[in-house]
């Protein structure tokens, strides 16, 4: 029996749609070795998913997807958090070997 461990990965989109690419992403891996605080967080040109849907096609499952966000008359040009962020998750064996 392989061990699992979960692996936590956050894709933000250009729009909600879960077929939009993705702009930002991070990776958390709880199935690296004990001591590797490996966390990929998007500082590659190269996403490891296109989108939400990309992801879910390789085993990803989506367990929080984003609110619509709440623009204050006024306020609609300000920066701040990217709106369309989900969050998939998906265990896998330890030092992230595929297990049944």
């Amino acid at each position: 029996m392989t061990v699992k461990r979960q692996q936590v990965l956050f894709l933000c989109l250009t729009n909600p749609e879960l077929s939009s690419k993705t702009v930002a992403w991070a990776l958390y891996d709880g199935a690296s070795a004990e001591g590797d605080s490996r966390m990929e967080t998007g500082d590659s040109a190269i996403p490891p998913y296109d989108s939400v849907l990309d992801a879910m096609r390789d085993g990803w499952k989506v367990i929080q997807a984003p609110q619509l966000p709440y623009f204050m008359y006024g306020h609609e040009n300000e920066t701040g958090h990217l709106p369309w962020e989900y969050l998939l998750e998906r265990e896998v064996g330890i030092n992230g070997q595929q297990g049944e």
